[in-house]
């Protein structure tokens, strides 16, 4: 049996969630372990788009999708797809996410998802200055582009939404849209921009940089894997092959792979994985002022430190399968139909997102102990809200703050 050890609080997942809330507690001071099988921010926190998106309050399920799930599930390249070897096991989720795509939930978890964006960008500045990343962040703002008028006209519901709740965002004409990215073509695209948005030139070097911060405050990283998690007295043990570890307070923080340890501590969640996937293609000079997302195309096209990343679609089917080449393909296609002159691509990225019906994150105590503390299920916004979760975990295991804030992201909300 492996010699146990035990610390204050181990947070199992080194994603970026879990190293945000990793470098918040070793700020005030707490003794911390932060655990994950693999690189520190390796995962979905290195592929994803690179965008800090304030305003993405509009939950994936929405009456839109809705209406046009069927022929997105049909169609092979559209962007929202599944694996259907894997549709039983998808079936219960699917049916949730109906229910949460009409328009009254549809409401409801917009309303929620804008509660945490309101707080994204402080959180993210105070991040920035304490982990020394200022100089990975741009402030240039993201752009929809819409190339027809029913796309346009689609995009209605979410425009009302945002507005709603007081998200800055600007409608363009062709013309300003070619004054901001003079680099794409004059197809005679409206836009959607969203000033207050920010993105970052290299994700890879924002979680190493995170990581840096967190254990120059006295953080612990270790590389291990969590199958097993038991409430005891006084703590919680915690073991994998080789490793046991009595923690005060676990926080689980293991976005696609949470969903077991969640079980352990007693909370049955509906999480299923999305498969996101990215290609980079190496460029002399940037291509894009910004991140743009074609919405009909379902990516982003991110400029990065010199390259562009194309990134997104929704494919559901688990963490066993192979990458799917259909779905490289898309993005590859897509991207060409701005920039047709892109050499082949210099990389290609299959990563998991961890994925709830209702396109929250679930945030706050477990329901089989209080000594477990849940940081998982943000989907594509796991770069955007990584701060605002640090900071509300950090005072939830303090004891201050508003615990009704986090009523909207509670394990129970599933029940019934």
């Amino acid at each position: 049996m492996a010699a146990s050890e035990t610390v204050e609080i181990a947070i199992v997942g080194a994603g970026v969630v879990g190293l945000a809330t990793a470098l918040r507690l070793a700020a005030e001071g707490r003794e911390v372990l932060l655990i994950d099988p693999n690189e520190p921010g390796s995962g979905a926190s290195f592929g994803n788009a690179g965008t800090i998106a304030e305003y993405a309050c509009m939950p994936v399920g929405n009456p839109a999708v809705l209406r046009a799930l069927p022929k997105l599930l049909l169609d092979p390249d559209s962007p929202f797809s599944l694996r259907w070897a894997a549709l039983l096991q998808l079936s219960p989720w699917l049916v949730q996410f109906v229910r949460q795509s009409l328009p009254a939930a549809t409401r409801a978890n917009a309303l929620a998802l804008a509660g945490l964006l309101a707080d994204a960008l402080p959180a993210w500045d105070e991040t920035a200055g304490e982990a020394d990343i200022a100089d990975l962040l741009r402030r240039n703002g993201c752009l929809y582009l819409y190339r027809s008028e029913s796309d346009f006209a689609a995009g209605a519901g979410g425009r009302a939404l945002r507005a709603k709740f007081g998200v800055h965002q600007e409608v363009l004409t062709p013309q300003e849209v070619a004054a901001l990215e003079p680099g794409l073509p004059a197809t005679g695209t409206r836009g959607l921009f969203f000033p207050d948005s920010i993105n970052v030139t290299d994700p890879a070097t924002v979680m190493q940089r995170l990581r840096d911060a967190a254990t120059a405050r006295g953080a612990s990283v270790r590389q291990a894997d969590i199958t097993g998690l038991q409430v005891e007295a006084g703590g919680v043990r915690l073991s994998g092959p080789g490793f046991q570890i009595k923690a005060g307070t676990v926080v689980i923080a293991a976005g696609a792979r949470s969903r077991p340890l969640a079980a352990l501590a007693g909370d049955g969640i509906p999480l299923e994985t999305e498969r996101g996937y990215h290609l980079e293609f190496q460029t002399d000079a940037p291509l894009l002022n910004r991140p743009v997302c074609p919405v009909e195309l379902g990516f982003y096209m991110t400029p990065m430190a010199g390259r562009l990343r194309v990134a997104g679609t929704v494919e559901l089917g688990g963490l066993a399968a192979p990458p799917n080449p259909r779905r490289l393909a898309l993005l590859d296609r897509g991207v060409r139909q701005f920039f047709p002159k892109l050499g082949k691509p210099s990389s290609e990225w299959l990563g998991f997102r961890p994925s709830l019906p209702d396109s929250r994150p679930v945030i706050g105590r477990s329901r089989g102990s209080t000594k477990v503390i849940h940081a998982f299920g943000h989907g594509h916004l796991g770069l955007t809200l990584a701060p605002i979760t640090a900071r509300l975990v950090a005072d939830l295991i303090a004891g201050r703050g508003d615990n009704g804030r986090l009523a909207p992201f509670t394990a129970d909300r599933f029940d019934g």
